[in-house]
């Protein structure tokens, strides 16, 4: 087997098994949701763990036989072979607009590191590495403080954690390569230790953002995230101290500048397909139950109190106000007389029958009485 044949079988293997840890690291956030960063007891993050570093060590190998140009775009396959990895080993199905996101994530970034011309092998002096290092601190740390200010978002939220877990594995990667170039140099072990130390951190860092960016974000847009900004961030640093430059000239300036596009166009597709999706699966806020009117259009004006004849409010004159509540029944009194009981019985009495009166016309004379006074 040639060397370019080993570079490229090892750089597929070191995606799938970078896309294997991501897909571990995502089951273990959704079933772990009080554990954001460091689920230490369980078995199942130390295997993500355990395939992240060798899907690291897998592509620096690669680096070795192959050259830059081609084992940088490889590593960008993450994403292509997470999803269908999910699919079969997790049954998590991605939908149609979550595969456009993703292919348009990794032909950007594809097209975006074959067009870096690597420049010879260079290293940083040690104030160069003391601001690399502060400013990669305080970046991190700044979107980290913007992520749990938005934590009512969970999309927005995951994506940030993914960028700052990006950055810092990103600069990681930079200090790996200056420290690599200091040991070709014959730099001796002592002086390369704060240079050591600064890879150890932003690893571990990178490793623990990354794990609390899949709490409740899925794992397409994260994932796609990290793999994009990583390289990103890494060409960046490239570009500007190591005095790497594009390939073809102007012309491959402008065709990196439109790769970057596309790639961001991906992640943002990513992005609003999760939130769609969160936000049509989630029950409505204040939402009327089903059957009943709300009061509010009970009491508005303009409608009346009942129905129309569809079931629907019917416009007219302002309503009356509501009724009063219903005053509760008082409680039954006992009757005086049980009903069961039993009266005696009354002897009857004969009554005459009533007849009607008879009327006679009967003149009535008033006799005159003389009265005689003075006499």
């Amino acid at each position: 087997m040639s060397a370019l044949a080993l570079s490229v079988l090892l750089s597929l293997v070191s995606a799938v098994a970078y896309a294997g840890g991501a897909i571990l690291q995502e089951r273990v956030a959704a079933t772990t949701p009080e554990q954001r960063y460091a689920p230490l007891r369980r078995g199942t993050w130390w295997t993500a763990v355990a395939l992240n570093g060798l899907g690291a060590l897998l592509h620096v190998v690669a680096l070795a036989y192959g050259p830059l140009s081609l084992v940088q775009p490889l590593g960008a396959l993450t994403i292509v072979f997470a999803l269908p990895m999910a699919a079969l080993f997790v049954r998590r199905r991605a939908g149609a607009t979550a595969w456009r996101g993703a292919i348009m994530a990794t032909v950007g970034l594809a097209g975006l590191l074959s067009l870096t011309s690597a420049s010879g092998a260079q290293s940083l002096d040690s104030a160069e590495r003391v601001v690399l290092a502060l400013a990669t601190g305080g970046g991190v740390l700044a979107l980290m403080v913007v992520a749990h200010a938005v934590h009512r978002h969970p999309v927005v939220r995951s994506v940030l954690l993914a960028c700052a877990a990006g950055a810092a594995f990103g600069i990681a990667s930079v200090f790996t390569k200056t420290v690599a170039v200091d040991w070709e140099d014959g730099m001796a072990f002592g002086r390369q230790l704060p240079s050591l130390g600064v890879i150890a951190v932003l690893a571990a860092a990178g490793v623990l953002i990354s794990q609390a960016s899949y709490r409740g974000a899925g794992l397409a847009a994260p994932l796609s995230t990290v793999t994009v900004v990583n390289p990103v961030v890494a060409a960046a640093v490239g570009l500007t101290l190591f005095g790497e430059t594009f390939r073809y000239g102007t012309m491959g300036t402008v065709l990196a500048l439109g790769c970057g596009v596309v790639a961001a166009g991906g992640l943002i597709l990513l992005t609003t397909e999760r939130i769609a999706r969160e936000t049509s699966t989630a029950p409505e806020a204040g939402a009327p139950e089903a059957g009943r009117l709300p009061s509010a259009a009970v009491a508005s004006p303009g409608f009346q109190g009942a129905p129309g004849p569809q079931g629907s409010l019917t416009p007219s004159a302002p309503a009356l106000p509501a009724p009063a509540p219903p005053v509760p029944a008082p409680a039954p009194v006992e009757p005086r007389f049980r009903p069961e009981a039993v009266l005696p019985a009354v002897p009857s009495q004969l009554v005459p029958p009533v007849t009607a009166p008879t009327h006679r016309l009967v003149s009535h004379r008033h006799p005159r009485r003389r009265e005689h006074i003075g006499s």
